[in-house]
């Protein structure tokens, strides 16, 4: 295998910059890409871009996942531009390689994009402020306003089953019912939980079946990481990371940011009596999402925002029991029982949403 040096001056060979590029060494602090900054030359003016190196492990077809994201930011381009907006600022652009293509493969077999720099904008990990969450549910739901009219079904499915919770529920079954690790039995209160609310399962899907809920171009990622926030105005103007940018339900998207994002604590807090969905923070995020959206959600859609905020919830809760019931071999654990602590996090807020769910309806509604 080749030295990591000898590899990346290999990758840069293989796409086109228009001028000399110079790697500057590892970028920012992404978990599932290896992400590098690159400075290019052009006659003596220099210009950010962003080198990764796709997750072969997580994304088993990198071809289709870059399909799907040309497709995507090439629309996003013409519909910004076509508003009067700033394509280069308000969506993310390719760079492509020297065969044309949206990707370069290195001779290890690994694949590499190049992404242009957003300049004058910033990640934050953490909702500092309402304005913060407001200004990513209004860049969420300018996402699917603007590929209201995309063909979703043209798109490749590049982790399938993402959301199909009825799927999530027999995995999760099985995990209780084959119980490798024998721990089911400290667990029979969350376990009865979650198989209480089977029924819960198939709504969205059995919706989406029949045509009462439309099939949309989905993010699946909805977390405030995922937008740029302009530096001087603090508004949310772009939409990142899209690997898992595929066919979908809006109301998903919605409900993860609800999910994480209008909880009153962290993901795996031990003190259930500290975990709650703020209603403040939804009505914050629900304002700056259907502004965003501008009209284009349906009835349908609407109505069933709360329910998507449960669901997700809800699926995170039984992944992370199921998780535990098998050894904790998908999600990372820093402590003993750290997924069990997560799925009661989760069990906790879909039980809190029930007892608040005609105040949830309220603000959606509004």
């Amino acid at each position: 295998m080749k030295a990591i040096e000898e590899r990346l001056k290999e990758v840069l060979d293989g796409f086109e910059f228009g001028g000399k590029p110079v790697l500057q060494g590892r970028y920012g602090n992404g978990h599932i890409n290896f992400t590098y900054l690159i400075h290019v030359d052009f006659n003596g003016t220099t210009k950010r871009m962003i080198l990764q190196q796709m997750n072969k492990d997580i994304f088993k077809k990198p071809v289709e996942v870059m399909e799907n994201i040309l497709g995507v930011t090439s629309y996003l381009g013409r519909k910004i531009a076509e508003r009067g907006g700033n394509p280069e600022r308000e969506t993310l652009n390719i760079a492509c390689a020297k065969d044309g293509k949206p990707y370069f493969v290195d001779s290890e077999g690994e694949y590499w994009r190049v992404y242009h720099f957003i300049e004058g904008a910033t990640c934050y990990d953490q909702v500092a402020s309402d304005e913060d969450f407001y200004q990513s549910g209004y860049a969420f739901g300018n996402f699917q306003c603007l590929l209201a009219d995309y063909p979703a079904d043209t798109l490749h499915e590049t982790i399938p089953q993402f959301h199909d919770t009825v799927k999530r529920f027999a995995d999760f079954k099985r995990a209780v019912q084959e119980d490798v690790m024998g721990r089911a039995a400290l667990v029979q209160r969350e376990i009865e939980f979650a198989l209480a609310r089977e029924k819960d399962t198939a709504v969205l899907g059995n919706m989406l079946a029949k045509g009462e809920l439309p099939l949309r171009v989905t993010h699946n990622d909805t977390k405030l990481n995922n937008i740029m926030i302009d530096d001087e105005t603090r508004k949310g103007i772009c939409v990142i990371d899209l690997d898992t940018v595929m066919p979908g339900l809006s109301v998903h998207d919605f409900g993860d940011s609800i999910r994480f994002g209008a909880s009153t604590a962290t993901e795996d807090e031990k003190d259930l009596d500290k975990v709650s969905c703020s209603m403040h923070l939804l009505d914050v995020y629900n304002s700056g999402f259907q502004k965003g959206c501008q009209g284009r959600l349906t009835e349908a859609e609407i109505e069933m925002l709360p329910m998507g905020a449960k669901m997700m919830t809800y699926e995170c809760g039984i992944r992370f029991l199921a998780d535990y019931l098998e050894g904790d071999h998908y999600f990372q654990i820093h402590r003993e029982g750290h997924n069990l602590d997560r799925a009661r996090t989760q069990f906790k807020l879909v039980a809190d949403m029930e007892k608040k769910w005609d105040e949830m309806l309220r603000i959606v509604r509004q």
